[in-house]
């Protein structure tokens, strides 16, 4: 395991329960209200995401970096044949079990703890997406590569603007706090997308977010 996915594995799993208060909205009204502003995007980009994985039913999904399970678990909900996430950091795999466990989805909804180039899944997914992933990977091309293999019908991914006023303020907060963030330009997420092989993409612009789907 490379040092970079060491850091982040040890930063999500410190971060898990403060991550999953943003979607709960187990916090003040105060803090509620500025998450309502200043993180938009991140409300928006799982109404994109959900939207875009249509049609559910039947199919099967993977959710890339899946966090508290936020999106697997909803996906679970309307129907999709079979959810697998992955996730570096343990916690939070942890997380998404037991909420699987709770709600009686665990016989359609998987949770592993790994990073996909070394997740050894033999199957092939008709989606996959990252979303909250490509803002912490280096190089993003083998990533972006194997969700194409690992895809039958289409990729999403979110990836952070990279001219925007949050972009320098995110990223001295995270790096003091021991988390590298990278920012995207449209160019480069073309310039990604036609390496790692996916025969057309479509970019939207959703807030601070390029959200991008890729056909397989």
């Amino acid at each position: 395991m490379n040092e970079e996915i060491v850091a982040q594995r040890e930063y999500w799993n410190n971060e898990a329960d403060a991550f999953s208060r943003i979607y709960s909205h187990r916090k003040s009204k105060l803090s509620n209200m500025l998450d309502s502003i200043f993180r938009k995007d991140m409300y928006d980009r799982y109404v994109f995401t959900i939207k875009h994985c249509e049609p559910i039913q039947d199919r099967t999904f993977l959710d890339v970096g899946c966090g508290n399970g936020l999106y697997s678990l909803e996906l679970a909900r309307k129907g999709a044949k079979k959810v697998v996430g992955i996730d570096i950091a343990e916690v939070m795999i942890g997380l998404c079990k037991d909420a699987a466990a709770k709600e009686n989805l665990d016989d359609r909804c998987f949770f592993e703890q790994t990073d996909l180039l070394a997740y050894e899944g033999k199957s092939k997914f008709d989606v996959s997406f990252g979303i909250g992933l490509f803002d912490y990977i280096s190089d993003p091309l083998p990533v972006l590569t194997k969700m194409r293999e690992l895809s039958t019908d289409k990729a999403i991914m979110a990836f952070p603007r990279y001219w925007t006023w949050r972009a320098p303020v995110r990223k001295v907060r995270l790096n003091a706090r021991g988390c590298d963030v990278y920012f995207y330009t449209k160019s480069r997420i073309k310039e990604l997308m036609d390496q790692a092989g996916f025969k057309r993409h479509e970019v939207h612009r959703v807030g601070k977010l390029h959200c991008v789907i890729g056909y397989v």
